[in-house]
C-alpha cells in the first residue's frame, strides 16, 4: 500500500490549496450566501420533479379552470393562460437554465481553449490566422451574433446554446493567448523544448495547466451572463420553445397578461435576477481567490 500513501502525499499541496480557497470564498458573507443559494439551485433542479407540487403542468397538463389564479396555497406562484401551475414551470425551469448554460459555457471553452493554447504556444503564422479570425467574431456584438446564427439555424434551445457557444468561444481563446505568449519563454518550458519534448506536449503539458486560472474566472462569471443571453433568446422566440418551462420564454408568453396577471411574470423574472446576481458574485470571489494579487489573508 506504499503507492497508496504516496499518492495521498503528492494530493496533500492540492488539498491544502482548494482548503485555502474554499476558506478565502467562504470568509466574504455575500459569497457566502452566493454558495448556499446556488447549491440550492442545484438541488431545485436535480430533484425538480420531487419538488415540485404539479410536476405534470411543468410540459403538457392543462387544467382551463383554473387560468390565471394569483398565487394562493394551492398555487404558490399563481397560474398561467392554461390553468397550469407556475411555480413548478419555474422549479423545471430552474434545471432547464443551469444545464444550458453549463453546457454552452462548456462548448465555447472547448472551442475556445485549445484554439487560445494552439495560439500563443505556437505564435507566428498559426497566432496570425487564429487571432484574426477571432477578431472578425469579436467584431459582432455577442447577442447580436447569437441572434443571427439563432435566426439562421432555427429557433430551438439546442440551437440557441450553439449559436452562444459560438459567439462566446473567442474570448476565451484571447485570454488563453495572451497567457500563453507571456509563458512560453519562461525557463521551464525552454527546457521542455531543449531536452526535445514535442511541441505540441509542451501546449497541452506545459502552458496550458498555467494558463487555465483566468479562464475559471471568466467562465464562472459567464454563466450568469450565459442564462441571461438564453432568456433573451426565448423571450424573442429565438431560444426554448412551447411548452417548455423557460424563464425567458415565461417572460415572453406573461407581456399579454401582464396589467391582470402581475404574478406570471414577476416569479420567472425574480428567478432570472437571482439567478444571475448569485453567479457573478461568486465570480468576483473566484477571481480574488486565484489571483495572488488580491487575495487577503
Amino acid at each position: 500500500m506504499r503507492w497508496l500513501s504516496d499518492f495521498i502525499k503528492t494530493l496533500q499541496p492540492t488539498i491544502r490549496e482548494w482548503r485555502l480557497s474554499f476558506y478565502l470564498l467562504n470568509r466574504n458573507w455575500l459569497q457566502r450566501v452566493a454558495l448556499i443559494v446556488i447549491a440550492l439551485l442545484v438541488l431545485i433542479a436535480i430533484f425538480a420533479p420531487l419538488i415540485s407540487p404539479y410536476p405534470s403542468h411543468a410540459i403538457s397538463a392543462t387544467n382551463p379552470k383554473d387560468k390565471l389564479l394569483p398565487p394562493s396555497s394551492r398555487y404558490l406562484f399563481g397560474t398561467d393562460e392554461l390553468g397550469r401551475d407556475l411555480f413548478s414551470r419555474v422549479i423545471f425551469g430552474t434545471r432547464i437554465s443551469l444545464q444550458t448554460a453549463l453546457i454552452a459555457v462548456g462548448l465555447a471553452l472547448l472551442i475556445g481553449v485549445p484554439l487560445g493554447a494552439i495560439a500563443g504556444g505556437l505564435g507566428g503564422a498559426a497566432d496570425e490566422i487564429i487571432m484574426r479570425i477571432t477578431d472578425i467574431f469579436l467584431s459582432f456584438p455577442p447577442l447580436l451574433l447569437a441572434i443571427a446564427i439563432s435566426a439562421f439555424l432555427g429557433p430551438s434551445l439546442q440551437n440557441a446554446m450553439l449559436a452562444i457557444a459560438v459567439s462566446w468561444w473567442p474570448w476565451y481563446t484571447r485570454i488563453i493567448r495572451g497567457q500563453a505568449v507571456s509563458i512560453r519563454e519562461r525557463q521551464f518550458v525552454r527546457a521542455a523544448r531543449a531536452i526535445g519534448t514535442p511541441t505540441f506536449r509542451i501546449i497541452f503539458s506545459h502552458i496550458l495547466p498555467n494558463t487555465m486560472a483566468p479562464v475559471i474566472v471568466q467562465a464562472s462569471m459567464d454563466i450568469g451572463g450565459v442564462i441571461l443571453t438564453i432568456a433573451a433568446l426565448s423571450f424573442l422566440g429565438l431560444g426554448a420553445q412551447p411548452p417548455t418551462p423557460e424563464w425567458g420564454l415565461l417572460i415572453s408568453t406573461s407581456r399579454t397578461y401582464f396589467l391582470n396577471a402581475w404574478w406570471y411574470s414577476t416569479f420567472p423574472g425574480i428567478a432570472i435576477f437571482v439567478t444571475v446576481l448569485v453567479f457573478n458574485l461568486i465570480g468576483d470571489g473566484v477571481r480574488e481567490v486565484l489571483d495572488p494579487r488580491t487575495r487577503k489573508f
